[in-house]
């Protein structure tokens, strides 16, 4: 039909036909926008936003906070979300390779900013792959997302993935269980945060560069990296041939600067590391 494509879904189903379908794509001048939003969209907007701090980027880790607090609206994405569980990868690139897909990690990292000391868990994405070959000296990265309340954690999750094996057609029971217990069990801070931890050099120095971006709405903070996405794409600065996982297309600087203009909250904190005495 000679029109121009942008998806938010998230799925390797999805991304597998769209890959197959990569070369016409380009071949018929078409400019296909996928993996949009938040989570998936963001992570490596961030990495490549961390690295152009840098000469050269070492580390970029980044971090999910995803705690709405109570009155959680239930939409369709919940059950994208119990569908990615189907198909859940925990792969992480450390120490210069991937780890098998099969595996999973298990760290703490400090959030700062009130959420402090988290324990997270390991959680793969398609836009993460190529940061590698994007950043030769990057020999680490990875995607994480935190633990928010103990019975969460503990019992809701465990049920969830359990429930999900034995029944995986039951998506929707499954979503609206897993979403009520993330609007029963929780905590404050409310809010969604994602944020990059990255390491690499700068001048010669060993410089640390934090950039988090954070909504009270988790919604809001899925659209409004998209609607920063389409300014881009219409003012034609994004709109080129071919299949573009949103991460890689725009330009990072402009989207952070348009998402506060649309009540993200954003901050970035850069910080050389002191030279030891001889």
């Amino acid at each position: 039909m000679g029109l121009d494509y942008l998806d938010v879904q998230l799925g390797a189903q999805k991304f597998a036909l769209l890959q197959s379908l990569a070369d016409e794509i380009e071949q018929a001048g078409r400019c296909f926008i996928t993996e949009a939003g938040f989570h998936p969209g963001l992570p490596s907007a961030l990495v490549r936003y961390a690295a152009a701090h840098l000469d050269s980027i070492e580390s970029a880790v980044t971090l999910c906070y995803l705690n709405m607090g109570k009155d959680l609206l239930h939409s369709e994405a919940v059950d994208e979300l119990v569908e990615s569980f189907r198909e859940y990868n925990g792969q992480v690139f450390k120490n210069g390779s991937w780890t098998k897909v099969n595996s999973y990690e298990v760290r703490t990292f400090d959030f700062g900013g009130g959420i402090g000391r988290r324990r997270c868990y390991s959680m793969f994405f398609e836009e993460l792959r190529p940061l590698p070959s994007m950043f030769p000296s990057l020999r680490e990265t990875g995607f994480y997302i935190s633990e928010m309340h103990w019975l969460l954690d503990w019992v809701v999750m465990p049920i969830t993935w359990a429930w999900l094996k034995m029944m995986p057609k039951a998506v929707r029971p499954i979503g609206r269980f897993l979403w009520w217990g993330m609007g029963t069990f929780h905590k404050p801070p409310y809010r969604v945060e994602l944020q990059v931890q990255a390491a690499g050099l700068k001048d010669g120095r060993q410089v640390t560069v934090q950039s988090s971006v954070a909504h009270p709405d988790g919604y809001e903070l899925t659209a409004i990296p998209v609607v920063a996405t389409l300014l881009q794409y219409l003012d034609g600065f994004a709109r080129k041939p071919g299949l573009w996982m949103m991460g890689h297309l725009v330009n990072p600087f402009r989207l952070i600067k348009d998402m506060e203009k649309m009540g993200i909250t954003c901050a970035t904190r850069i910080q050389a590391e002191e030279a030891e005495c001889p």
